[in-house]
């Protein structure tokens, strides 16, 4: 088959044989090159048509996810999510292509600001600061927006969130572990009456639900500290119930467990606590910097913020958290029976009067069998039931978006595995 010269084929044929000048002995070396066979390459692009695959929009396509953390969402959002992906209300771009300060993710932001305060009936003078990093972030964060190196903060410690927390303070105050949970494996919460609080502490620092562990706070202590400050971590039950919001100093909260997605983090302060960072501190850390720029000082979690938004309308749509709550202690109530009636066959390891709404943690007694449950769980479309590394065990979280019908599913599976194996 004979194929046209092309350009590249008569360069390689003028420089088959080519004379070097070799520096060493001042003489030109001959070097023959290869000779190559011509080839033809024809290339051919051909149109393909993929026919989308239908999108899962009912519930049957779906399983009971009971993750603590990024953790199930309401459906209803997640189709509007869906719905609104390629063209974010006829402005004809996605949600993940705005500017973050376009009018378009503007009108998102501060819908979204709005609709959290009413949902906590949140005073005029708290600002509301949408972040990233995560609340482990905000354990440096904190002491280094309130504290001075030398002042010293109480904290109380009912689990490995809260433990975390007071360690990393360590780093920028002089915190005090006022108490701990840890010798009776973080399973119940102290009568506030036992708190030791040093007066002279700039404030005192509680996680309002132990994710791990299981423990939630279902009153909230009154700081004796010169300053009145009490700090919550309300990462595992944000958005679970009311909470008089005057009552702290600082709420703090990931989002990805109730409220949204991963790569949001919640800070609601007083605003007399804004503007008073230690020198070091990072400007990423900087309340002032965020408060002062509408939390837009840098470019946003937009997408993150945009369903967080999402779940707020949906809260309300609810009824706001006074109904949201009664839903959440009637599927509580129900799991914990389950676990309560069967005779030692599941044990909740935590103080009733302190159990988590949000992450119920249990064992089997038959220690065994743990992997065979979480096994034949799955297999129904519930998975996510294994517990932490740390503890082991299972763990059922259930969160706000969690459905009755899901609760329901696991009970009733809990109740033949036992019949199986008891």
């Amino acid at each position: 088959m004979s194929m046209a010269t092309s350009p590249q084929t008569r360069l390689l044929h003028n420089h088959s044989t080519n004379n070097f000048f070799n520096n060493n002995n001042n003489s030109f070396i001959r070097i023959t090159a290869p000779s190559f066979k011509p080839i033809s390459v024809k290339c051919s692009a051909t149109a393909q048509t993929r026919t989308p695959s239908p999108p899962l929009t009912t519930a049957q396509d779906r399983v009971f996810n009971f993750a603590a953390g990024p953790a199930t969402l309401p459906e209803n959002v997640l189709l509007r999510a869906q719905s609104e992906l390629y063209n974010w209300r006829g402005s004809g771009m996605s949600v993940m292509e705005m500017s973050h300060r376009g009018k378009e993710f503007l009108s998102i932001i501060q819908k979204a600001e709005s609709d959290l305060r009413t949902l906590l009936d949140i005073p005029s003078e708290y600002s509301v600061l949408f972040l990233q990093g995560g609340a482990t972030t905000q354990f440096a964060a904190i002491p280094l927006n309130l504290c001075t190196a030398e002042d010293t903060v109480d904290f109380v410690v009912t689990g490995s969130w809260s433990d975390k927390a007071f360690k990393e303070a360590q780093k920028y105050c002089k915190p005090k572990m006022i108490w701990s949970g840890k010798s009776e494996k973080y399973t119940k919460i102290p009568s506030f009456h036992e708190l030791e609080q040093n007066p002279d502490a700039k404030f005192l620092h509680i996680c309002a639900n132990e994710t791990i562990h299981g423990v939630e706070f279902k009153d909230y202590p009154t700081p004796k500290n010169r300053t009145g400050i009490l700090v919550a971590d309300m990462s595992s039950n944000f958005c679970s119930k009311p909470v008089d919001v005057s009552r702290f100093g600082i709420i703090y909260a990931g989002a990805q467990k109730n409220v949204g997605p991963s790569g949001v983090t919640i800070v609601i302060i007083r605003k007399d606590l804004i503007g008073n960072a230690q020198g070091l501190t990072p400007v990423m850390l900087d309340y002032k910097i965020h408060d002062e720029n509408n939390s837009l000082y840098n470019t946003p979690p937009c997408y993150g913020i945009y369903t967080c938004g999402l779940v707020f309308e949906d809260l309300l749509e609810q009824g706001g958290l006074k109904e949201v709550e009664k839903k959440n202690k009637k599927k509580g109530e129900i799991l914990y029976n389950a676990i309560d009636e069967s005779n030692g066959f599941y044990r909740c390891p935590v103080e009733k009067s302190v159990r988590s709404l949000m992450n119920v943690p249990f064992t089997l007694e038959k220690s065994e069998l743990e992997a065979e449950f979480i096994k034949e769980a799955a297999k129904e479309k519930m998975v996510q039931l294994k517990g932490h590394r740390s503890v082991g065990g299972m763990r059922a979280s259930i969160y706000n978006a969690m459905p009755l019908a899901g609760v329901e599913n696991l009970v009733a599976f809990m109740k033949k595995f036992q019949a199986r194996h008891a």
